[in-house]
Order: structure tokens, then C-alpha cells, then sequence
């Protein structure tokens, strides 16, 4: 799911420590950062987001991993991209920081 925070007065590393996620990776190639929101022992299920500044707004790639990669060496899980508990978690990043 696609978030735009418009006109964030922050840098996204503290951006997202507010909404209670810890940061994973910067990824140089595409300007983003990685950081994830655990909800379980072990680290999955987690709420994880690609998050990346384009002027003065915040774009925000969000998804539920259900479950850690299956196979070494690659990035397969179990996401999800949509549904009712997305959307809560979307809906609660904006309540944050849209304050």
C-alpha cells in the first residue's frame, strides 16, 4: 500500500521511529529506506516499508510479511500489499504524522 505524507518536517529515520519502526537499510540505489514494525517474537509477522523523500513529501511503500523468506538467497515471503489490517496500520502512520 501507497502512503504520501505531504510537506514532512522531519527526516524519515525519525519519521518512522515515531510510528515504532526500527530501521533496517538504506538502499543508495534508489534513495530509500528500509524499516520494519515487529509484531511477533522472532520478528515476523512485522509490518516492513520502504519509505523515501520526493521534495518536501514523504512516500511511504508499506506491507505486512507474514512470514520470513522461505528459501536462502532470496527475497519470497509471505506479503501482503492490502486488506483491513494495511489499512489500519496506513491509517495510523498518517495519524502520526500528519500531526
Amino acid at each position: 500500500m501507497k502512503i504520501v505524507i505531504e510537506n514532512i518536517n522531519q527526516n524519515l529515520a525519525n519519521a518512522l521511529r515515531r510510528c515504532g519502526y526500527h530501521f533496517e537499510r538504506q538502499h543508495t540505489d534508489t534513495d530509500e529506506v528500509s524499516a520494519a514494525r515487529d509484531l511477533g517474537a522472532g520478528g515476523f509477522p512485522r509490518f516492513h516499508c520502504y519509505a523515501k523523500l520526493a521534495g518536501k513529501d514523504m512516500h511511504i511503500n508499506l506491507h505486512l510479511d507474514q512470514k520470513r523468506p522461505v528459501y536462502r538467497g532470496t527475497s519470497a515471503h509471505g506479503g501482503e500489499y492490502e486488506g483491513d489490517v494495511v489499512e489500519q496500520e496506513a491509517a495510523r502512520i498518517k495519524s502520526i504524522l500528519n500531526k
